[in-house]
């Protein structure tokens, strides 16, 4: 066991599972992250439970499911009642410093209307010491950027369009205009040290956040041209937008209404409209920006291992939500398919050193963080958790009764940025959909709208919809039931193990 406990949980933003090494992805090149993947347990079947960031994070941070936490999409608040990790690390001793973001909109019942958290996308959760923000609006990033002496552009954000005055914004390999030393990546590392360094002896828990590879898609020098575009995987989609969009009605939407200029800063176009050659270009682009955080990993793990913190420490690397990079002609993160929600997992525990390099098959979501992270720290993961602690996993003892299939969720009710519900017809609260998957089947099922079936087997990327297909019928029931009975079984339950009787009030 572990002399003392420290925690450095690493939440990168926008990085799919199937962009990992250790899971296949022979194309990247990341010592670092393999380093952990070799002194930990990785696991191969990993999902966030909800996209986008706001929702994510809530559900990685609070252990709840989207249907319990509520915090459905980027800009709607995040009840204040609920138990966090922030809160719960507090009551076993620790002081959680976090660096980076949580995208999370505070509760206006607790604050009021002029609070100017809610003229921004999201701020940070309730808990956190904060010792390296990037929200409000990245004011931190740029503060540090003046303070080193650099001169900000007039229009900030500019920073990331590409060297050259006549450079074409969109998919590219030339670099960003800020230098590497600058980088926002190199801004969190510089956080962490800095904050590590004046822990000393005492027990900690960090979580270290990364913007990347998260968009805009351009890199720092020499990040621009680590990667080929020759290299990158195949695309995934069917001949044409219009026919991939002939699945489903809402996919049809998001198909039509995004733009590249969320991805690519002052980029114009529609993102389905991509040619494969500026795809690949964008997916070298995106290796490159995990390449710079793999360095910037190697120093903050070349600092645990000089202060001999490294055996004491439990490291725990994931990332918020995955990205289209357009897979089904999609960019970003939305929907129903595997590349939105399948995330890395790896857990470096060092108790558990026996299983040292494992690749774990077991069922996990990103539910399971909080209260693995509380059970390593002696702590309790709250009543209502719709999570469980993956520690037996990881030392090799998986419950008999653990899950049996992925359970995530999708919100697309309109908000500022995006309106989708006039043109499918649906009020907000008939704007979700929710999704059970096993090695098998993935049953999708919306509130107000067709639902989708997929024979994994047969058709892995899951292009066919078999939902009304006559000989798929008993499967899509026993699919809908089960979705159906876990929402049950997951139903808000702080309270409901609470009795009064004639004795008084009783727990059971």
């Amino acid at each position: 066991m572990a002399a003392r406990r420290n925690v450095l949980l690493i939440v990168v933003d926008q990085w799919r599972a199937d962009f990992m090494p250790v899971l296949g992805a022979d194309f990247l090149r990341l010592p670092n992250l393999d380093r952990l993947c070799a002194e930990g347990v990785t696991f191969r079947n990993h999902v966030t439970t909800a996209v986008p960031c706001g929702p994510a994070r809530a559900s990685l941070l609070t252990g709840l499911y989207l249907m319990n936490h509520r915090a459905v999409q980027n800009t709607v608040p995040l009840d204040s009642r609920h138990m966090n990790l922030a809160k719960a690390l507090r009551r076993v001793g620790y002081d959680p410093a976090l660096i980076g973001y949580t995208t999370t909109t505070p509760d206006p019942r607790a604050t009021g209307e002029r609070d100017p958290r809610f003229a921004m996308l999201g701020d940070l959760m309730e808990g956190f010491r904060s010792v390296g923000a990037f929200e409000p609006d990245m004011d931190g990033y740029f503060g540090w950027l003046a303070q080193k002496g650099y001169a900000l552009p007039d229009k900030r954000e500019n920073i990331w369009l590409p060297e050259g005055e006549d450079s074409e914004p969109g998919a590219t390999a030339k670099p960003c205009r800020i230098p590497k030393e600058l980088s926002d990546s190199a801004y969190f590392t510089e956080r962490a040290l800095t904050y590590l360094k004046g822990k000393g002896e005492k027990p900690w828990f960090l979580h270290l956040g990364y913007w990347r590879p998260h968009p805009p898609f351009v890199a720092c020098a020499p990040y621009n041209t680590t990667y080929r575009p020759e290299d990158m995987p195949a695309l995934k989609r069917a001949p044409t937008p219009a026919e991939e969009g002939s699945q489903h009605p809402m996919l049809d939407f998001y198909l039509r209404s995004i733009d590249q200029g969320s991805f690519f800063k002052g980029a114009t176009g529609a993102g389905a409209s991509m040619d494969e050659a500026e795809i690949r270009q964008m997916r070298a682009t995106y290796c490159g920006l995990m390449q710079e955080i793999d360095d910037c990993l190697g120093e903050v793990f070349a600092y645990l291992d000089e202060t001999k913190q490294w055996d004491d420490t439990m490291i725990v690397f994931t990332s918020d939500h995955g990205e289209q990079l357009g897979d089904h002609h999609l960019l970003g993160k939305l929907g129903y398919f595997d590349e939105s929600f399948r995330i890395p997992l790896v857990v470096k525990n060092p108790d558990a050193a026996a299983r040292a390099g494992t690749i774990e098959s077991a069922l996990t979501e990103s539910v399971d963080v909080m209260p693995t992270i509380l059970d390593w720290l002696g702590g309790e993961a709250p009543r209502n958790s719709d999570g469980r602690s993956l520690l037996p996993v990881v030392e090799g003892n998986t419950p008999a009764d653990w899950r049996e299939f992925l359970h995530y969720e999708y919100d697309f009710r309109d908000v500022h940025y995006s309106q989708p519900e006039r043109e499918l017809g649906l009020h907000m609260d008939e704007s979700s959909l929710t999704v059970v998957q096993d090695d098998n089947y993935k049953y999708v099922h919306f509130a107000a709208l067709p639902p989708l079936f997929f024979d994994l087997n047969a058709d892995p990327d899951q292009f066919r919809n078999l939902a009304d297909e006559p000989e798929y019928a008993a499967l899509v029931r026993d699919y809908a039931q089960k979705a159906l009975s876990h929402r049950l079984k997951h139903a808000e339950r702080t309270l409901t193990h609470f009795r009064s009787t004639p004795r008084g009030l009783e727990q059971r």
